[in-house]
């Protein structure tokens, strides 16, 4: 697979305090990866050395397969969670600022900021200056401008605080846009609902070690518990009985708005799923079924539980 950035055995400490601790993950090119963890993980230090503001004490970061240079930021946007706007300027003032730091001449610069903020709905406050803004209103200026000079690879930590939900909505349209139109988006969140919509694939770090890494679709059956639901037109009780001795648990779930009935199990490792349909179609009348699937949420939980209960608190 061809990644953008790899990361390979990366660590980082400050002082007494090891932020990163022999780090790898690989990005492929054209994705929304999620960087995931809890507060003081360590995220926002690996996210720092993949835009090169810090430097690794050990390991290598590789991108557009080369060593990662200084000269490789003009191909990153980045949007810190700490923002950083000037509350005394003019908002069209701020924009052309950043924008001229990112080397697009003042005429590109001003006609691809004109039509931003039509797009995102901000144009009639161009010339307010951006201490009159609200946060969501300036999120939607530095967003503007980290995504105006068309980068390969776009990082956010923590895009959607201080949005409300329609304003998130509209971020995520447009992030999932860019990486339909060719660009890659790394964005750390602690909202799993967002890692459900958006992300391709995710890394997880827990005090300063990736313990997950994966496509989202691979780790949610990785970590399904062979549970299904079954819904029926008719024989539902009769389903329940014969399909009881293949099931760890069996429950009927009631009937829902369209009539029919509804029926949970989770399966014995030994059962084979193929059977187990034939078996509920022999007695009963069914109209489908799939696999219940955890959330984000459950996955990011157990793993962080688990890898606290094996590795050591860092001092």
């Amino acid at each position: 697979m061809d990644n953008i950035i790899s990361v390979e055995s990366v660590s980082k400490s400050f002082a007494n305090h090891i932020a990163l601790d022999n780090v790898s993950l690989n990005v492929p090119r054209g994705c929304v990866y999620g960087l995931l963890g809890p507060n003081g993980a360590g995220k926002t230090t690996l996210i720092r050395t993949i835009n090169h503001i810090t430097a690794p004490d050990s390991g290598t970061i590789t991108f557009n397969g080369h060593r990662l240079t200084a000269a490789d930021t003009s191909d990153i946007g980045y949007l810190p969670e700490e923002r950083g706007l000037y509350k005394k300027m003019k908002v069209g003032d701020q924009a052309l600022f950043f924008a001229r730091l990112k080397g697009l001449s003042k005429t590109e610069a001003t006609k691809e900021l004109k039509k931003w903020f039509e797009h995102l709905e901000i144009s009639d406050w161009w010339d307010k200056k951006v201490e009159e803004l609200s946060k969501g209103m300036a999120q939607k200026v530095q967003f503007i401008v980290t995504v105006l000079h068309h980068p390969k690879l776009l990082i956010f930590d923590e895009p959607f605080s201080g949005f409300d939900p329609i304003n998130a909505n509209v971020l995520k349209r447009e992030i999932l846009k860019l990486r339909d139109e060719g660009a890659t988006v790394i964005f750390s969140t602690h909202n799993m609902a967002s890692v459900e919509e958006l992300c391709d694939e995710i890394t997880l770090i827990n005090r300063s070690h990736n313990i997950l890494s994966g496509s989202v679709r691979n780790l949610k059956r990785r970590f399904s518990d062979n549970s299904y639901e079954f819904t029926f037109s008719s024989g539902s009780q009769a389903a329940y009985e014969a399909l009881a001795p293949m099931a760890h648990s069996i429950e009927q779930a009631g009937t829902d708005n369209e009539g029919f009935e509804r029926m949970t199990l989770r399966l014995r490792e030994s059962s084979d799923l193929q059977l187990v349909v034939a078996a509920a179609n022999s007695c009963a009348r069914l109209e489908g079924f799939h696999a219940i699937l955890p959330s984000m949420d459950d996955i990011f939980i157990k793993t962080v539980e688990a890898s606290n209960l094996k590795t050591p608190v860092q001092q």
